[in-house]
């Protein structure tokens, strides 16, 4: 990573994450000698989570243990990300430095708008690794967040929720790389397969500009998960529209899937977690 001087916030936050990425390997090498086999950076390695009614979850993502891992492939953005890079009806549209947008739940709007996105529970799970540093886990890195309600719609942009930015969303990863989003599950529109956006970013403070990021990408669900979600009431739109189109069509997971794809536990009655591991190059 290239090192700038950004003054004494950036210094500080930049000796906390060294510290961090210090006493995991601490941990690691106190662990035992023993060589454990090495693990993908997909949706298989997260570990199981645990479902509340509310679609809160405990647990968190497993970290490799040796070796490599491959960084997730760079995607497109889309059309609605929100994030200062494009315009609609004339004005930039940015929620990243707006009061409110570093949350943890997603389902409401923000900043004096009011709507909330209704849905089944999910909770999202990411943990951070550094693909360029042996898959150590980035403390005090960001993850903007954003995907479709349940209709298939974006706010900020869609026809009827312009005047909402639910589903919409930045945190910071913990000292293991960490991080989790209450939010719902996407609906399936038209054309593509159901997914969720993201932008990774060296720090919280450089989330605030779209031109600081370091890596945009988008994940998906199992087949079965879509399915199963999608009997819930609300989501009829999208069993349509998924009958409609698959992986190998899509036009962004038509390459595959395996470092995309999240691991799901749970129910669409009590809620889903969502687990992926990305590896970037931090």
């Amino acid at each position: 990573m290239e090192l700038h001087d950004h003054g004494l916030a950036s210094d500080l936050e930049m000796m906390r994450r060294q510290a961090a990425e210090r006493r995991q390997v601490l941990r690691w090498l106190l662990a035992g000698a023993a060589t454990l086999p090495l693990i993908s950076c997909g949706g298989s390695s997260g570990a199981s989570g645990t479902v509340a009614g509310s679609g809160t979850a405990t647990g968190t993502a497993a970290i490799p243990t040796t070796g490599a891992c491959t960084v997730i492939p760079e995607e497109t953005g889309g059309p609605y990300p929100a994030d200062g890079t494009n315009t609609n009806g004339g004005s930039i549209i940015n929620v990243l430095n707006q009061s409110g947008v570093v949350r943890g739940d997603i389902r409401a709007s923000f900043n004096g708008a009011t709507g909330v996105a209704a849905g089944v529970p999910l909770t999202i799970q990411l943990q951070l690794l550094n693909a360029s540093g042996g898959c150590v886990s980035l403390a005090g890195y960001a993850v903007y967040v954003w995907h479709c309600d349940r209709d298939g719609l974006y706010s900020l942009y869609s026809s009827g929720v312009t005047a909402q930015n639910y589903l919409r969303g930045v945190q910071q990863t913990d000292s293991t790389g960490n991080l989790s989003f209450t939010t719902i599950f996407p609906g399936c529109y038209a054309g593509r397969m159901p997914h969720v956006h993201l932008e990774v970013y060296p720090s919280l403070a450089r989330a605030a500009s779209a031109s600081n990021r370091i890596k945009t990408s988008q994940f998906t669900f199992p087949m079965a998960t879509l399915n199963e979600a999608y009997a819930a009431s609300g989501y009829t739109a999208s069993v349509r529209n998924l009958a409609q189109i698959s992986y190998p069509s899509d036009n962004v997971f038509s390459d595959g899937t395996s470092l995309q794809m999240a691991t799901v536990t749970g129910n669409a009655t009590d809620g889903y977690v969502a687990t992926l591991v990305i590896a970037v190059n931090g």
